[in-house]
Order: structure tokens, then sequence, then C-alpha cells
């Protein structure tokens, strides 16, 4: 019953930032942990990081250099990205989990990604 729409993509130098954005429809936005997923060409889709509430969780290659927030008044969820590299360059996809369960979360809703790509 959630639609995701994701925003903010763009073209960025290495060692610049961006903020992705997630849109989520519904009342019980607050409900659900979101999650964000990448995917570069030719490469599988990957996990980058995921709030349930107010606790967060990064995948190794993003931590430190991205952050996950949320406004529940707005039915959004950002991703900061800070100290970009040219492997960061993926579409980026928001999804939400009625269960979060940490790392082997199941997420039952995807967005239709947006294209980062960054330069060096």
């Amino acid at each position: 019953q959630v639609q995701l729409v994701e925003s903010g993509g763009g073209l960025v130098q290495a060692g610049g930032s961006l903020r992705l954005s997630c849109a989520a429809s519904g009342r019980t936005f607050s409900s659900y942990a979101m999650g964000w997923f990448r995917q570069a060409p030719g490469k599988e889709r990957e996990f980058v990081g995921a709030i349930s509430w107010s606790p967060t969780y990064y995948a190794d290659s993003v931590k430190g250099r991205f952050t996950i927030s949320r406004d529940n008044a707005k039915n959004t969820v950002y991703l900061h990205m800070n100290s970009l590299k040219p492997e960061d360059t993926a579409v980026y996809y928001c999804a939400a989990a009625r269960n979060f369960r940490g790392r082997l979360t199941e997420y039952d809703y995807w967005g239709q990604g947006t294209q980062v790509t960054v330069s060096s």
C-alpha cells in the first residue's frame, strides 16, 4: 500500500555531496523501517543503509560518509551523501519494511530509483 518516490540524484564531482530524498505515501509511514540500496552497472544490488526509528545501520563502504534520516511529519526519508567517490555511482533505491530484522530485513515496498553519478 506504500508508494515510494526517490529524487535528488544527479552528477557530482568526487569529494562532493548530494542528498537523496524518498517521499512515501500512507498514514503509517512512521511504522515502517526504511532502507537505501544501490545498483551499479554490471553489479548486483547492494545494501547501503537503513533506519528503523532512530537507530541507523550502514554498509562498511559508506560508514562515516553517508547519513540516513527521516522526517515523519513530511513522510520522507533522506540519504545524505558526503565525500562521494566514483565507486558510489549507481542507481539508488529506497525501500520500506513492515518488520525490521536488522541486516536480515525483508523489504516490502520499493521505489523506482534515482541515478547518482560521481565523476573523478
